[in-house]
């Protein structure tokens, strides 16, 4: 990821939704990745309900 200029103001740096969007996306990723090589569960809200993923099912996006 790129080092944010440092002539934006920090409102500017909060307001690009586009570069905080793909920051989160990428470390969601990287925690995915990490509990299946880890072996551990996760879980994720479903129709109201907790569910427990197993490491073999997780899914990362992008290592489809």
């Amino acid at each position: 990821m790129d080092v944010p200029e440092p002539s934006r103001s920090p409102l500017e740096l909060v307001d690009d939704l586009d570069r905080i969007e793909e920051a989160l996306a990428l470390a969601v990723a990287d925690a995915l990745r990490m509990h299946k090589r880890a072996g551990n569960h996760i879980c994720v809200g479903r129709d109201g309900k907790v569910e427990w993923i197993q490491p073999e099912d997780i899914v990362v996006p992008g290592d489809e």
